[in-house]
């Protein structure tokens, strides 16, 4: 089994600070990478037999995808700045990301055949929900969920308060058992504010097959390929992740750790 943690780098010629590839990660859906790029420096790719969700995580930037052009879109100071820009790139297509400014770029992909055509998803068309209560209080952004037009691709950005859980109680999708559960490989992007911080995420299955906890850092990745994957984040240090999901089923239905249901169940008058 692929280490389930990666670590940001420094950035190759290209620009690349961070790959997981279905190779590198030992699975068949989720790609994800994350791009530097300086003002004026550009990044063309094609995507072959995958669709793909480019966020602009930080920054400006100019993209061109599927003969459109999307002009100096973008903005955001840092991920944790309000909703982001992002644009929809189909399979069998190619896209350019050209900075207009230092600009951080996550570049999510999937399989897919090249079903629909190239979009920009503005901030205004990113659905917003409040999750849990109390300490278990999370907002989540909808870049690409399963109500929107895609073949693989799910994906979302999570803000977590200081003290607080989320992806909580644990929960998984590992088995293809629709509707009860859906089957999903997913990637964690993390970011802290301030970025000196760190969180935790355990990734661990019913079997303990897989039981890894890790100390996450500002720019670390963390793999869940199955299995339950909570995330807490210290008093102090907001925590940011952006989740990239796929599998043979376009839909995200969860099921959580029966010990830790009780948390969410109503009580008993």
């Amino acid at each position: 089994m692929a280490d389930l943690r990666v670590k940001t780098g420094t950035p190759d010629a290209m620009g690349r600070v961070l790959s997981v590839t279905p190779q590198s990660a030992g699975w068949k859906y989720v790609g994800f990478e994350v791009f530097r790029l300086a003002p004026g420096q550009s990044l063309t790719e094609a995507t072959e037999d995958r669709e793909v969700c480019l966020v602009l995580l930080a920054g400006f930037a100019t993209v061109t995808a599927g003969g459109e052009t999307f002009s100096k879109i973008g903005g955001r100071a840092s991920p944790f700045d309000g909703k982001p820009y992002s644009v929809y790139v189909p399979a069998q297509a190619e896209f350019t990301v050209t900075a207009e400014s230092d600009l951080e770029l996550a570049v999510c992909s999937a399989p897919a055949t090249g079903e629909f055509p190239a979009r920009l998803i503005r901030p205004d068309h990113v659905g917003f929900e409040e999750r849990g209560q109390g300490s278990n209080r999370r907002l989540v952004y909808n870049i690409l969920p399963d109500t929107e037009p895609a073949e693989s691709l799910l994906v979302v950005e999570v803000i977590t308060p200081g003290g607080n859980w989320s992806s909580y109680p644990p929960h998984k999708h590992d088995q293809d058992s629709f509707p009860q559960e859906t089957f999903l490989e997913e990637t964690y992007y993390h970011r802290l504010n301030p970025p000196q911080g760190f969180a935790f995420q355990r990734v661990y299955t019913d079997a303990r097959d897989i039981d890894e906890t890790f100390a996450v850092e500002n720019g670390d990745c963390v793999m869940v390929p199955r299995g339950y994957h909570p995330v807490g984040a210290p008093h102090g240090y907001d925590l940011y992740y952006l989740n990239v999901m796929a599998g043979p089923l376009r839909q995200w239905r969860f099921k959580n750790d029966p010990a830790h249901e009780w948390i969410v169940k109503p009580k008993a008058e």
